[in-house]
Parts: C-alpha cells; structure tokens; sequence
C-alpha cells in the first residue's frame, strides 16, 4: 500500500459515519465562546488591544478625533528617517492626510490605476484604515474595502500607519469574524504587529513578509 492509499484510507474511515447515509453536514457544533465581558469600544477593550500591539514591536498613537489624527499621522511621517513619499488607498479619509507637509508626496493606489511591487517598494509609507481589531489577539485585520486597499499596498512598503477606529475594536476573535463574514468574498490580511520570523535558533528577524515598522492611531 502506497502513503497515498493510506492516507486516503484514514480519511474515508474517519468521514465513514457521515457518507454512509449520504447526507450533507448541514450544522457544525460549535461549543467555544462567541464573545467577551468588554463591550465593543470600551476602554477595557482598547486597553487590552494596545497591551498586546505594544508586546508585538508596534507603536501605538492616540487621537480624540480626525483633526487629530491628522496631526498624529503628520508626526509619525515627520519622525520617519526617510520620508519623501506615502501610498494611500483611493478610499481613504482625507481629513487624515491633512496635517502633512507639502514635501511628502502622497501616492494614490487604486484597482483601476494600480501601482506596481516595483513601485510601492520605492515609497517610505502606507497609511490605511482598517475593519476590525480583536483585542484578545492584538490582531488588526483589513478586508481590502477602498479605504484600506489591496493587500499589496500593506505588504510592500517598510511602514505601515494604521488607523484603527475604538468602535472597531472587540474583544474575542469570534466576534471580529462575525463582522468579517459580512463581506465574505473580500480578501484579508491579519497584522498582528510588525511582521516578524524567527529561525530553529529563535533568532527575530523582521520585515520578510511585511512592513517592518507598524504605526497605530486609536481614532475615538
């Protein structure tokens, strides 16, 4: 018997009960916890969010409103070592870009007019929104709606500045999934900090598959 026949062999023996009959599994028990105590927004709630972003290397930024988070976002593009040009998506507020100096280019990435891997690795930044933010993991996730983009335009660049709204946040991955299963054709990238790998040795090493600084502004 081949390791191809065996394999297929334990999986007929395992799925025996449910295509015996014939009949589609139309329900599956799901018996973990759909939710948390902190309700959505809530001080508790951000809290534990930015504890585990500050665990995971990310830097954390806090904004009343969008006039200050314009101010924010001009502060970090400002303290970048290099910052002569941003990426934004199409959709993206303005108001957020307001604050930045006239020396800073800012890129317009759009489906129709999309930029390039080439191109994006020229640019010193990305700024995006985001959809949900789950504080138990301290996992942000963008589904790829005009004011976040496509996920190249977060993947290539060295910087990421994220804003990530407080009525965004919840507790419990279940419940950011619900919010996602929403839109369950859109494509979606989970940030849990600055991207980051470690070899056999445990030795860190940072920016392989993503932006190797990550910015959040808690907007609210």
């Amino acid at each position: 018997m081949s390791a191809r026949e065996e394999i297929m062999g334990r999986v007929r023996a395992a799925l025996s009960d449910v295509t015996a009959s014939g009949a589609p599994v139309t329900s599956v028990e799901r018996e973990y916890r759909t939710s948390g105590p902190l309700a959505v927004g809530s001080d508790e709630a951000v809290e534990m969010l930015v504890d585990r972003l500050v665990d995971y290397r990310a830097t954390v930024h806090h904004a009343v409103d969008d006039a200050a988070v314009a101010r924010v976002v001009a502060e970090i593009v400002h303290g970048l070592p290099r910052a002569s040009s941003i990426v934004v998506p199409s959709g993206i507020d303005r108001s957020w870009l307001a604050a930045l100096p006239t020396s800073v280019e800012v890129l317009d990435d759009s489906r129709e007019h999309p930029m390039t891997a080439l191109e994006l690795d020229e640019v010193d930044a990305v700024i995006t929104a985001s959809r949900v933010s789950v504080a138990d993991t301290g996992t942000i996730v963008l589904d790829g709606e005009p004011d976040q983009g496509r996920r190249a335009v977060t993947l290539v660049p060295d910087v990421h500045v994220c804003v990530v709204r407080r009525d965004q946040v919840v507790e419990t991955v279940p419940e950011g999934v619900a919010i996602l299963a929403e839109h369950p054709d859109r494509p979606q990238t989970w940030i849990s900090g600055p991207s980051a790998t470690s070899d056999i040795e445990l030795s860190r090493v940072e920016g392989v598959h993503g932006p190797r600084t990550l910015h959040v502004v808690i907007a609210g």
